[in-house]
């Protein structure tokens, strides 16, 4: 097995001569196998080499595995740090998970052993192996997710190193006993408290049980294959980005035209680059996020939408406008969900299930005015503007009396008593900030029907893919 993990080491340039290495060592199997190749390696190249250990202090264990791991490095001759943290703390104040902490903390861990070692710069080595690999795709793969998500761990990724991802598991128990090496046995790692021990204790085993004995390999050999793919691809994409739109600090301006040449996947993939670009993240990128942009490029008229990390996209001229805002527009994105503008005569979709349908025809007096709660007749001459489909705006107001009195929106709401959790969903049709119609209730005085009207807007909300009835 050391064979396999030297090979492993060089042909992914992990290591070379003059590093300096802080590895994370718990003492248990991985991380004291991980100490011991990494140690048998430096006898062939030579390089610094710190033992980390964090101690989180939630076991009872805790103090123990730290003195075991401080001897084992004393025995072996590594140097030995032990960082202690306060997870609980770090949870609590930044609103995230005890195992998101964790993780926090121990990347800051490694990153001050370096710093006290004089290499900032230097590299971390974690020990993670083919089982949490195949861990990390099926949870990535059960939650939903893209091929980033599907390519598993990376063995380098920035400085971080994993020397030990060509291995499972079972192998490195197995090396450890033929070299009679011991280690800590974590008990906590037998409980099912996260989702990923679940994932360990049941779903794996029964797989390579039932199905397949090699089914943690072959997994693995997949997410690799996936993963030269996500890079092949992540470079068409950012070739095509730099084709299809311009970059300038806070703000990506596609060609519409341009971006429409391309295929469509590439399409998709240069939506993720952008927003990963100027979100700095794409954590909580979801694909209905990137779909409903796309469909700011394939549907005719202007619109806006809101996305995570207080990104606004704009429709405008040809263009499409990616741009990431300030603390002013992160409270407007908490109220406008999205913009659309009103194709007049023809339909507008607003989601995949709702579609306005609007046409023109000259107002007959005989005519009976529909009284259906979607189905609505406007006067046509009153438009001021382009109308809009939106969700709600500070500033809203809706015409309550034919003398002109208005009432605020927000107060409109609260009088039919429609929830709070549902007034930034209601949808809304817009002539600037003058409500026309809020969809399923009342329509604006200014805009109906008359005796002087001549030309009538109807509009019809429907839902499903049906082109008729009420929704």
């Amino acid at each position: 097995m050391m064979k396999k993990v030297f090979d492993y080491i060089q042909r992914n340039h992990m290591l070379q001569a003059g590093d300096t290495v802080a590895a994370g060592i718990s003492g248990g199997a991985d991380s004291v196998c991980l100490l011991f190749i990494l140690l048998k390696m430096r006898e062939q190249t030579p390089f610094r080499l710190a033992a980390v250990h964090v101690n989180h202090g939630l076991r009872e264990e805790a103090a123990q595995d730290a003195a075991f791991t401080e001897e084992l490095c004393r025995r072996w001759n590594c140097d030995f740090y032990c960082i202690e943290t306060d997870v609980e703390r770090y949870a609590a104040e930044n609103r995230v998970s005890t195992e998101e902490a964790g993780r926090t903390l121990r990347y800051l861990a490694f990153e001050q052993v370096l710093e006290e070692m004089g290499a900032p710069d230097g590299k971390i080595a974690v020990a993670h192996n083919q089982n949490d690999n195949a861990e990390t795709v099926l949870f990535h793969l059960m939650r939903g997710t893209g091929l980033t998500g599907l390519a598993g761990i990376s063995p380098v990724r920035d400085r971080v190193i994993r020397p030990l991802l060509s291995v499972s598991r079972p192998e490195i128990e197995r090396f450890l006993a033929e070299k009679h090496i011991s280690y800590c046995i974590d008990r906590t790692n037998n409980e099912d408290t996260y989702t990923r021990n679940k994932i360990r204790h049941h779903i794996l085993p029964y797989a390579e049980a039932e199905i397949c004995g090699q089914a943690v390999s072959h997994i693995y050999d997949t997410s690799v294959m996936i993963r030269e793919a996500d890079a092949f691809l992540r470079k068409n994409a950012e070739e095509a980005l730099a084709r299809c739109a311009s970059e300038d600090g806070r703000e990506i301006v596609f060609e519409v035209d341009a971006f429409l040449q391309e295929d469509t996947f590439l399409q998709k993939q240069m939506l993720l680059l952008a927003i990963g670009r100027l979100a700095g993240s794409r954590k909580d990128i979801k694909a209905a996020h990137v779909r409903i942009l796309h469909e700011l490029f394939t549907r005719e008229g202007n619109g806006r939408i809101s996305l995570p990390y207080c990104i606004t996209a704009y429709r405008e001229y040809g263009k499409v406008r990616l741009h990431s805002g300030g603390k002013e527009e992160r409270r407007e994105a908490e109220t406008v969900l999205e913009e659309r503008e009103l194709t007049v005569p023809g339909k507008t979709r607003w989601t995949e299930d709702i579609s306005v349908l609007c046409r023109l025809f000259p107002y007959e007096k005989s005519e009976n005015i529909p009284q259906k709660t979607y189905t609505k007749w406007f006067d046509y001459d009153k438009i001021v503007k382009s109308l809009v489909l939106r969700t709600r705006r500070q500033g809203d107001y809706i015409q309550i009396r034919p003398d002109g009195g208005r009432k605020s929106l927000k107060s409109y709401l609260i009088d039919e008593k429609i929830p709070r959790a549902e007034r930034d969903r209601t949808l809304l049709l817009a002539d600037g900030g003058h409500i026309v119609w809020v969809v399923g209730g009342r329509i604006s005085e200014r805009y109906k029907i008359n005796v002087q009207t001549k030309t009538v807007l109807e509009i019809q909300v429907i839902g499903g893919t049906s082109d008729g009835g009420e929704s």
